[in-house]
């Protein structure tokens, strides 16, 4: 069972009180899907972080896209409101001065790849960016435990490297092309990946989607309910560092650029 008591002890110095307020118990390890047990009482009116396993990879920074995995549950009787364990979809929050609650600046600001964090309070904070966790009253208590899985630079690439451009030639039905051999981690099926992206209509060659034109770095799970149709096959086998063009059955031919992969 992981101890609470650091999380609880700063929570106490950061709010100016000796009685810590009741806090949810967690366990389970980074990256999988949490156990949370709701404790009695009520929460409080005001948001609360505390960090239940600190990372040890690069902080996050400012003008940063974080990448992480979110489980949302209610305080009253811990159903799930969100949990993107299940979709294999991590969320984005973009530290580039567009509004975020405080509660969300402080789970993941300045927090080290790795880090799992928990947030306490109303629902208006806690729901954070663009978190669709339904109809909720602002001040419903809820509880998320966030797990970073690192912060990225918007315009993150292969260092040296322009832009990715589809090869000419391609169909969605060629074999992948690497077009560049990368020297990290080889991805294996049910890797979380992230990744910087192109991709085109086929035959026209017209742009369909761009993660460089539409937020920056994004995360998928190499599964075929966490990923694009097509994205299993292509990136299966690369390696991070990479870039690889493939085709998909809608008729999309994607480029990538592979930027880490959190679990290999």
């Amino acid at each position: 069972m992981r101890q609470l008591w650091p999380a609880l002890l700063m929570l106490a110095t950061s709010c100016g009180t000796t009685a810590a307020a009741p806090l949810p118990e967690v366990k389970g390890p980074f990256g999988v899907r949490p156990e949370v047990t709701i404790p009695g009482g009520k929460p409080g009116h005001t948001a609360r972080v505390a960090v239940l396993e600190p990372g040890g990879g690069r902080a996050t920074a400012a003008g940063d896209v974080v990448l992480a995995d979110v489980e949302i549950r209610r305080w009253r009787d811990n159903s799930t409101q969100l949990s993107t364990y299940g979709t294999h979809r991590p969320v984005a929050v973009v530290l580039d001065g567009r509004p975020l609650s405080h509660a969300w600046r402080r789970a993941v600001v300045g927090r080290a790849a790795g880090s799992r964090v928990l947030l306490v309070g109303p629902a208006g904070q806690v729901l954070g960016p663009d978190l669709g966790a339904g109809a909720l009253p602002p001040g419903e208590p809820l509880v998320a435990v966030v797990d970073i899985l690192g912060g990225y630079p918007r315009d993150a690439r292969l260092v040296g490297r322009p832009l990715p451009a589809p090869p000419s030639g391609l169909t969605p039905e060629a074999p992948a092309r690497t077009l560049i051999g990368g020297s990290g981690a080889e991805l294996r099926a049910g890797a979380k990946v992230v990744v910087q992206y192109v991709a085109v209509d086929w035959p026209s060659g017209a742009l369909a989607d761009s993660s460089f034109r539409t937020g920056g770095p994004a995360a998928f799970t190499l599964t075929p309910e966490g990923a694009p149709p097509g994205w299993v096959e292509g990136l299966r086998g690369q390696r991070v560092g990479g870039r690889v063009a493939f085709g998909a059955p809608s008729g999309v031919v994607y480029v990538v650029d592979i930027v880490d992969c959190v679990t290999c």
